[in-house]
């Protein structure tokens, strides 16, 4: 029986402000700086760019391609996370990880969900997973806290 790997992180936020507002976040490269990243680059299309480059908590740079990518509901894009990583998450018969946000209506506002497949198993599989759950979930928090600040001041 083959090993399946580790489960996907799922993360999920509550931003009680207009889906376009909040899809712009994902892909316009001036506010991914404000939440996100020290620098991107993002493309229009699949197929294209999902470049992001990190000071801190590490510097790296996720070089990503855009894979699903439809205005004011979804964008996923492969993704390379911090140095230490790379040799496992991008070694001989490993695919990339993806990473995928998904934007869904909901009472107290939208619901912006975030997944990141791609683990393998085995210890150093776990501690990366570990990594990227904590760096996800800050990131996610940062995120809505930008966007209720640029909302409401």
């Amino acid at each position: 029986m083959a090993d399946e790997g580790l489960d996907p992180i799922l993360i999920q936020v509550t931003i009680p402000l207009p889906v376009p507002m909040i899809y712009g976040a994902l892909v316009e490269p001036a506010t991914l700086r404000r939440w996100l990243c020290e620098e991107a680059r993002v493309g229009a299309d699949v197929g294209g760019e999902y470049e992001l480059r990190f000071t801190e908590p590490r510097a790296f740079t996720s070089s990503g391609q855009i894979l699903q990518r439809t205005n004011d509901v979804d964008l996923g894009f492969t993704w390379q996370g911090p140095p230490e990583y790379v040799a496992l998450m991008r070694g001989e018969g490993s695919p990339p990880s993806q990473v995928y946000f998904r934007l869904q209506e909901s009472p107290e506002g939208v619901d912006v969900t975030l997944e990141h497949a791609g683990w393998g198993s085995g210890d150093a599989w776990e501690e990366a997973r570990s990594w990227h759950f904590h760096f996800w979930e800050d990131r996610l928090q940062r995120l809505k806290d930008h966007l209720i600040q640029a909302a409401y001041g």
